[in-house]
């Protein structure tokens, strides 16, 4: 980022729009290299850290997509500060975040430690009372009168009967303790894992999830089918209502997609305007279930625009595939993908045809 600051400050002023000033190609090569590493880098923060990962994401994608319609030096020095600002920021907060998870399960060894330290004094304990009874044991074997051996019989066999009854007792205790130390820390690691697993916008599985899921259903060998749904023409809602009024209709689309699927399905959202739905059936099932999820999601959206609510005409494109034997997960997506791209171009066409 330096280096090309540095290359746009030595040329001429103005804009670094090269179709504008005719610059050549290579300042947009550098812009679209720059905005393609941030598009990588939010694609790393969410691997790197599944529960704080998609809000970087999704920053550093709207950066580069402002990075594509051309700046000017100035917004560029600002992108720079507000991208470091970011990184810090994210890398600060997913410290912490670890630094939390490292510190529960620190705590939990801990207590575990100490419940066998007190185990093991508990043990020595009794096992200095139950030496002492076998030494008067030992004691009384010589003595003569009977009444006497007797009544340190039963003196000792009532001591070694409480010193393991004490045992039992402070063992339970120390078990249930240990039990209930560690079922607290399991919850807490399961809302863990249950938080980093969700899409923080919309409460849906993010990708990382959903991609952890396909791999084990391919490792199972278990039937199943893969949705992509796409928005159609989401971008003109951000440009021309702004990103919240975007993030609000992302929500209420993410709504109807679980309202419309079956609880047999998992539904999680892919990344910007794409969501995925795996299906645990076969193909002609699938195909009747993305058929009824399209006229449950298509229709008018009412959302919170700058001046007010408004009525959105929204549909999406839904491409489907099913898992073929020995297919891998990359192959798989990518037919799905590909099926959603035609299906979106087909009904483009209608729409332009329906036009005229």
């Amino acid at each position: 980022m330096i280096s090309l600051k540095r290359y746009l400050d030595s040329a001429s002023s103005g804009s670094v729009d090269n179709r504008e000033h005719g610059r050549g190609d290579l300042t947009s090569d550098a812009l679209a290299a720059y905005a393609s590493a941030l598009v990588a880098m939010g694609g790393c923060s969410l691997d790197a850290c599944p529960g704080l990962g998609d809000g970087l994401r999704q920053y550093l994608g709207g950066l580069s997509r402002k990075l594509s319609m051309g700046i000017n030096r100035e917004t560029l020095a600002a992108t720079d500060r507000e991208v470091q600002e970011q990184l810090q920021d994210w890398g600060r907060r997913t410290a912490r975040h670890y630094r939390q998870k490292s510190e529960e399960v620190k705590e939990l060894l801990i207590v575990m430690a100490r419940t066998a330290e007190s185990v093991g004094a508990r043990d020595q304990r009794c096992a200095g009372q139950i030496h002492e009874v076998t030494a008067r044991l030992t004691a009384i074997a010589s003595l003569d009168d009977l009444t006497q051996i007797r009544a340190s019989i039963e003196k000792s066999a009532a001591e070694l009967k409480t010193s393991i009854d004490r045992m039992t007792e402070e063992g339970k205790a120390a078990i249930d303790r240990l039990q209930a130390q560690v079922s607290t820390y399991r919850v807490k690691l399961e809302e863990a894992e249950e938080i980093a697993s969700r899409d923080a916008l919309t409460g849906l599985r993010n990708r990382l999830c959903a991609e952890s899921l396909i791999e084990r259903h391919i490792a199972a060998g278990v039937a199943f089918c893969v949705a992509i749904a796409d928005i159609d023409a989401f971008k003109s809602v951000n440009d021309e209502y702004g990103h919240l009024t975007g993030d609000e209709l992302l929500k209420q689309f993410a709504t109807e997609l679980v309202s419309a699927c079956r609880a047999t399905d998992v539904i999680g959202r892919w990344g910007g305007d794409e969501f995925i739905i795996v299906l645990e059936c076969a193909i002609s099932e699938a195909n009747a279930q993305t058929e009824r999820l399209s006229k449950w999601v298509c229709g008018n959206y009412t959302v919170q625009g700058k001046s007010g609510a408004r009525k959105l005409r929204v549909d999406a494109s839904i491409g489907l595939a099913e898992h073929m034997p020995n297919e891998s997960m990359k192959d798989l997506l990518a037919r799905a993908d590909a099926a959603m791209y035609e299906q979106k171009a087909a009904s483009k066409k209608n729409r332009n045809a329906s036009t005229r």
